[in-house]
């Protein structure tokens, strides 16, 4: 019976061991880790945490719209105007363009930005923009810039380790460049562009 005791001890202690090592890897991965493994950490992140519901033009499907691989992470289509918004339409709404790459709110109208590696987007970013831009929530990673304007839930990821950050970062700057200079926010609701 003692021998049986001590084996099962030694049993859950070696299952507790693991179970908290490997939340410990979850949390915040060894530092030391290559390139390679920091990118495909970042395009697991990317896709969990849904960065092309917002951040990838959409193509119609049978189940709706779905993300355009083509344009993968390039933000808003420059070269689709939004119509004009019913004021009133939108008083207690807040709305989505067929894409979901555009939004009005009582912030006024922003859209996703293009997150590839382009000059366009994020290309000439260094990591230190990127962080700043996650962890403050300061458009192109300017620390005296405009606040990152909703739906973008960067406090949210504020609270993603440094080795996360670091991987998304590693992740965005491979992907395919894709050109595109997305429209700069607008006015609230009553103001320029709506009815």
């Amino acid at each position: 019976m003692k021998k049986f005791i001590g084996l099962l001890l030694a049993f859950s202690g070696f299952v507790m061991y693991s179970c908290s090592n490997n939340q410990s890897q979850i949390t915040e991965p060894g530092t030391n880790l290559t390139k390679d493994s920091l990118i495909k950490r970042g395009e697991y992140l990317v896709i969990t945490m849904g960065c092309e519901d917002c951040h990838s033009p959409k193509k119609m499907s049978p189940q709706g719209p779905v993300p355009d691989h083509d344009l993968m992470l390039s933000g808003h289509p420059a070269s689709m105007p939004l119509p004009v918004i019913d004021a009133a339409a939108s008083k207690n709404w807040l709305l989505f363009n067929q894409g979901l790459t555009a939004f009005v709110g009582p912030w006024g109208t922003s859209y996703a930005a293009n997150i590839t590696s382009d000059d366009s987007g994020i290309g000439k970013w260094t990591e230190a923009q990127f962080f700043t831009a996650i962890r403050q929530g300061k458009s192109k990673g300017m620390v005296n810039g405009r606040d990152i304007l909703p739906p973008m839930p960067w406090p949210n990821f504020a609270r993603l380790t440094d080795t996360d950050l670091k991987s998304i970062f590693y992740f965005l700057q491979s992907t395919k460049p894709i050109s595109n200079v997305v429209p700069s926010p607008g006015p609230p609701q009553g103001m320029l562009g709506m009815k």
